[in-house]
């Protein structure tokens, strides 16, 4: 492959876009969600997204919710599926019956559109664009206009994680947004699960009920999870499926993995404007992990708390929401 390159091609016989810049490649699915599924350094054969090939395929597109960084619009759980916005009332399918509430929203397994591609001397890049309209499958159940769109940008800088959100309706809606992001830990294939420290940029936890969904009171962090917080922790310390503030370390919200074998550091800063992060970790299964940024919290429009805690967005007609989120090697 190229020094730089930008190409169509198939990953398990679905059409993709494969992107190469200096020593990072990175894969995205746009029929199966727009997937960002692999991100790599590949000079020292690092895989920090965990990719569902060969055996995983299969399982993969029936639940394409556990690899690659799956879109959530809207993210996680609304209790019974139902929420008021402006005095109108939204009813999502209950998509997950031992709680009784809706979970992951629209997107994650649409079938999304490649606007560009391509590769130059500074980048290699593609967007990939889904319009939210009377089409989609589940325009009933949300029934606005609005166009969301991916561009994945690779540099010597690692990569970069554009996410648009247009309103293309004549009312305001709310905008609710994640990733269920699927990371390699550990990402070396050298190294076990005892060289790592893994950080995250976690204020408090947010208590949830037996239905997983939060009360709006806040509790102090565990032994493991205050490691997580400085950064020396084990995200598999036991198994968790739990919800944060988001608290920037000097304006950075990040995930960061750091290899003591290897000597090398994974980071996935998030960015600012996602205000809350979920923590997945599939029974400490210690091979991946789910550093989850969201925009809101779990349930948003229906915890009794101001917008300015829950992460609320209220987006007008016409009006664009954009943020960025890194990865890259250290």
């Amino acid at each position: 492959m190229a020094l730089h390159e930008a190409k169509q091609g198939t990953y398990e016989n679905e059409p993709a876009i494969f992107l190469k810049y200096g020593r990072y490649s990175a894969i995205v699915l746009p029929r199966v969600g727009g997937n960002l599924i692999s991100f790599r350094d590949d000079d020292r054969g690092y895989a920090f997204l965990r990719e569902p090939a060969g055996a995983e395929w299969e399982s993969f597109l029936e639940k394409p919710m556990l690899h690659g960084v799956p879109v959530l619009f809207p993210p996680n759980r609304y209790d019974a599926g139902t929420f008021e916005f402006d005095g109108r009332t939204y009813r999502f399918p209950v998509n997950e019956e031992h709680t009784g509430n809706h979970i992951h929203g629209f997107v994650y397994n649409s079938e999304w559109e490649v606007a560009e591609y391509g590769s130059t001397e500074e980048k290699s890049y593609v967007t990939v664009k889904l319009l939210f309209d009377e089409k989609h499958p589940d325009f009933a159940y949300f029934p606005h206009r609005v166009l969301l769109s991916q561009t994945v940008t690779l540099t010597n800088d690692g990569l970069a994680y554009q996410f648009d959100a247009v309103n293309e309706s004549s009312e305001a809606i709310p905008l609710m947004l994640g990733f269920h992001t699927s990371v390699n830990a550990p990402f070396a294939p050298a190294s076990s699960v005892s060289d790592l420290q893994c950080g995250l940029s976690i204020g408090q936890r947010w208590e949830l009920n037996e239905r997983m969904l939060p009360t709006g009171k806040l509790l102090p962090l565990s032994e493991g999870e205050g490691l997580l917080k400085s950064g020396e922790g084990n995200p598999y310390f036991e198994s968790l499926d739990n919800h944060y503030q988001a608290e920037p370390v000097a304006g950075v919200n990040a995930m960061t993995i750091y290899d003591r074998k290897a000597d090398a550091k994974f980071v996935y800063e998030a960015g600012e404007a996602y205000k809350h992060w979920m923590v997945y970790n599939a029974a400490a299964n210690g091979e991946f992990f789910c550093p989850e940024p969201q925009t809101g919290m779990v349930n948003a429009p229906n915890v009794d708390l101001p917008a300015s805690q829950t992460g609320l967005i209220r987006l007008e007609p016409g009006q664009r929401w954009t943020a960025v989120s890194r990865m890259y090697a250290e």
